[in-house]
This record gives structure tokens, C-alpha cells and sequence, in this order.
């Protein structure tokens, strides 16, 4: 997800109040009712999608954030801190070495930081890593939504890539490979070619 706050056009440690206000006037703005005969119709209901989450997220952790800028999670213990707030932007933004780096930097492997790695990963296209991140970070706060929803979408795509990849490489129906394999095979077994 993106950052929550951007989501719904207002700026960090805003008050519950600013963020309620904030989600009404959004929701007014994309409902998808508003939109009906309208193309862009899809749009809308994907952006309401993406407000409601946002509401959500914020809503659930404005509790737990302390003036400080970082959240608490259930067993009391730091989950987010500056250094992680700064590497989701890098990572929602593309600086993927940026992110690296400063995940790099950091000796204690929090929950957060296996959640960020696994989401790092994702990224690059390492699905085995991410899965594995994200897995670790899970396993370490189990009562972490986001954590939870993260590996169920990773899951999820990643299910249909395994289908999708299955029975392909080397064995091919494509005339070419086939072609290229018997070439590959009279070469090894004749000095003719």
C-alpha cells in the first residue's frame, strides 16, 4: 500500500479527527455511485478500494503512534521507527538500493525489518525471498495485519506465476527448439556438423 497518509491528502500525525474528515471528502469524491455512466467508473471503485485501506490502516494504528513517529505493536515492543517510515517511501518510490542500504545499515532484525526485506525483495523479483521475509516477519508479530495481507497477496500472485511457469523450459512444442535440440544432439554424436 501506499503511504496512507498520501492517500488520503492529508500530512503525517494527523489527528483523528483530520483523518475522518479527510476519508469523508475522498469517499465523496470517488464514490463509485458518482461515477455509474462514467468510463471511469473502474477507476473510482479501485481508488475507493485504496481509501478505505488507507482509512483503515490509519485508524487501527493512531492508537498505537506515539509523538515520536513510530508505532507499538501488540507485545508493546518497537515496530516502527524513522529509519523504517524512511525506507517504505524509498521502497514505494523505486529506490530500491536507497532501501537496500538503509536496511542494510540496520544490526536489530525486527519483525519490521523482515516485513520491509520481504517487500524489498518483492520488488526485485525474488518471490522466494519475499515469501520467506515475509513468512519470518509473520511468524515473529502473528497478530500483524499488514504483515498477514502481504503474504496472502504474495500467495496469491505467486500461485499464478507457478501455474503459469509449469511444464515450461527446456522441454518446448516450439519447431525451433526442437530443431536447435536435434542440431545440439548430431553435433555431439558426429564430428560431420
Amino acid at each position: 500500500m501506499q503511504n496512507p497518509y498520501e492517500i488520503l491528502g492529508i500530512k503525517e500525525g494527523a489527528s483523528e479527527k483530520e483523518i475522518k474528515e479527510a476519508y469523508r471528502e475522498q469517499v465523496k469524491k470517488y464514490h463509485p455511485d458518482k461515477h455509474q455512466d462514467n468510463p471511469l467508473y473502474e477507476l473510482a471503485e479501485e481508488k475507493l478500494r485504496e481509501i478505505n485501506e488507507a482509512y483503515e490502516y490509519l485508524m487501527k494504528n493512531h492508537e498505537k503512534r506515539s509523538n515520536r513517529g513510530y508505532s507499538k505493536s501488540s507485545s508493546g515492543a518497537q515496530s516502527r521507527n524513522p529509519e523504517f517510515i524512511e525506507i517504505r517511501r524509498m521502497i514505494d518510490s523505486g529506490n530500491i538500493l536507497g532501501a537496500e542500504a538503509a536496511l542494510n545499515r540496520i544490526s536489530t532484525k525486527t519483525a519490521e525489518w523482515y516485513f520491509l526485506s520481504g517487500m524489498l525483495s518483492l520488488r526485485k523479483g525474488w518471490y522466494d525471498d519475499a515469501v520467506s521475509h515475509v513468512q519470518t516477519a509473520l511468524s515473529m508479530d502473528p497478530s500483524n495485519i499488514e504483515y498477514r495481507n502481504a503474504m496472502n497477496s504474495i500467495m496469491a500472485s505467486g500461485s499464478g506465476y507457478r501455474t503459469a511457469a509449469y511444464g515450461r523450459g527446456y522441454v518446448s512444442n516450439d519447431d525451433l527448439c526442437r530443431m536447435m535440440q536435434c542440431y545440439c544432439c548430431a553435433d555431439t554424436l558426429c564430428d560431420c556438423i
